[in-house]
């Protein structure tokens, strides 16, 4: 079955994200100059300026760009870290794919969080409690959700934190005392622990050293493989986005300037800047 006779999990159309108040000039996006995304006569920083995609069942979209180019922002926006400016987002599998999620009240949006997406933060800071213990944090999941039951609970933080790699003595042990990788590992188990038909990864293999990065990389692929998981991964790392990514849009200063199969982007990107990204690669 091809794409277009596919319903897609998550569509975005026209998602924008500004830093500051905007003014009349730079509220008409394309006045904007093309290489910047600074307001040049208020200073705004327009982060997300004008994105629409799709993201398919079990499928792994790729986003890559430089530091300050908006993936992040665009993540931020989709699991609700931050608010957009303008656009809509509908999930298929949420009030049958008609309601822009955006505009959904704070209480629609938890639900959304704790049972239709999971994050992993580039920081394992940021999405993990580090005085908890590493089932504790799985559990705090669960229990968002609506899971009180003990047992259920210990069950399935236990069974997570298995497949992740995390011995089972150190369940109990905080994240704090980890390393890098283990860390990261536990939060990808708390984003997964409600099986969310979406996965959110932001730059979740920066820091990390390369056997390491091998490892969480390797497990995000078999979760993928083995759940039908969506993901969206963002990277500035071409080679994390060929290992991953079916399909790949690459930002600028805001703006997706090209999008398509990872392959057909690597082989034969056709922006100058996706060209310089892939020959810094090669």
């Amino acid at each position: 079955m091809t794409h277009n006779e596919m319903r897609p999990l998550l569509s975005v159309r026209h998602l924008t994200k500004r830093f500051g108040k905007g003014c009349s000039f730079c509220r008409q996006p394309e006045n904007l100059p093309p290489l910047n995304n600074r307001c040049p006569r208020c200073g705004t920083v327009w982060a997300c300026n004008d994105l629409s995609f799709d993201l398919y069942e079990g499928e792994i979209l790729g986003i890559v760009g430089e530091s300050g180019s908006g993936k992040s922002s665009l993540v931020q926006c989709l699991y609700f870290d931050t608010s957009v400016t303008g656009g809509t987002a509908t999930l298929s599998n949420y009030q049958d794919g008609e309601t822009n999620i955006f505009l959904e009240s704070p209480q629609q949006k938890r639900y959304i969080r704790n049972h239709l997406m999971g994050m992993v933060y580039q920081n394992p800071w940021t999405g993990l409690k580090m005085n908890f213990s590493s089932g504790g944090n799985i559990a705090e999941k669960l229990i968002a959700a609506g899971h009180f039951n003990v047992h259920h609970i210990q069950k399935r933080a236990a069974d997570l934190l298995d497949h992740v790699e995390i011995p089972l003595s150190r369940m109990n042990e905080a994240p704090r005392n980890f390393s890098g990788g283990m860390q990261q590992r536990v939060q990808i188990s708390k984003a997964l622990a409600n099986r969310p038909p979406i996965l959110l990864l932001d730059e979740v293999t920066t820091g990390l050293d390369l056997s390491v990065q091998a490892r969480v990389l390797d497990l995000i692929r078999r979760i993928q493989h083995e759940s039908r998981t969506a993901m969206i991964v963002v990277s500035h790392d071409l080679g994390v986005i060929r290992m991953l990514c079916d399909r790949t849009m690459v930002m600028k200063q805001g703006r997706c300037i090209e999008a398509g199969l990872t392959d057909q982007i690597l082989e034969d990107p056709h922006h100058a800047y996706t060209q310089l990204l892939v020959h810094s690669l090669l």
